[in-house]
């Protein structure tokens, strides 16, 4: 927390000069590049392993886009779906949870009229599920996965679940999975990822700011 408090207020370039690296123009072909900037910064040790990025302390690290009036632009990626072998996958045992079980928010301000560069860290906070957010979470995981599992994963738009939801989660959509039909059969499909509502992490951001 010290060296995360230590980034409020800096611009993403005054940020990346610690690594001397360069923040790129855009972002359209490095969607993970501000993301990835925080792990370094941070010394973040997970890598692509599927568990917090803080191995040693169980934390979870997620950068927040928000805009001037601190609403999230965009929901927060959690971690990938998994399509097959699902039976005994239980919320506690999951990734998800792993995950969602204590996190570092990096709030960012992500002004579309300013350059990336230029957009500054607002206070980062660390957050822990409450009951009803841990109970809510879980009943979101347990209807998808469900659905998933009785070969419904057509059915599932993004619409489904309250704090999270499933979408596709794939570069362009020559990339495929293998998941579950509606035969029971597995069949190619498009990856998909959990992830949590602009309306979920805005309360977050609304709680740290009046707590």
């Amino acid at each position: 927390m010290q060296n995360a408090t230590a980034l409020q207020g800096k611009t993403l370039q005054e940020a990346a000069q610690q690594l001397g690296i360069q923040v790129p123009d855009n972002l359209h072909h490095m969607k993970g590049f501000i993301g990835h900037l925080f792990e370094q910064l941070l010394g973040a040790d997970a890598g692509c392993e599927s568990r917090p990025d803080f191995t040693h302390l169980g934390v979870e690290l997620k950068t927040l886009p928000v805009d001037a009036q601190l609403r999230p632009t965009e929901s927060t990626y959690v971690c990938t779906v998994p399509l097959q072998k699902l039976n005994g996958l239980y919320w506690e045992q999951s990734s998800a949870h792993k995950k969602l079980a204590h996190v570092l928010w990096v709030p960012v301000l992500a002004d579309t009229n300013t350059a990336i560069a230029q957009r500054r860290i607002l206070t980062p906070f660390l957050w822990q599920p409450s009951k009803k957010q841990a109970e809510i979470l879980k009943t979101d995981f347990d209807e998808l996965i469900e659905m998933i599992a009785t070969g419904q994963l057509a059915s599932i738009t993004a619409s489904i679940g309250t704090y999270l939801h499933i979408r596709p989660k794939a570069a362009h959509g020559k990339v495929l999975t293998t998941g579950i039909d509606a035969e029971g059969d597995l069949s190619d499909t498009l990856p998909r990822g959990f992830y949590l509502r602009p309306g979920f992490t805005r309360e977050l951001m609304l709680s740290k700011n009046t707590s």
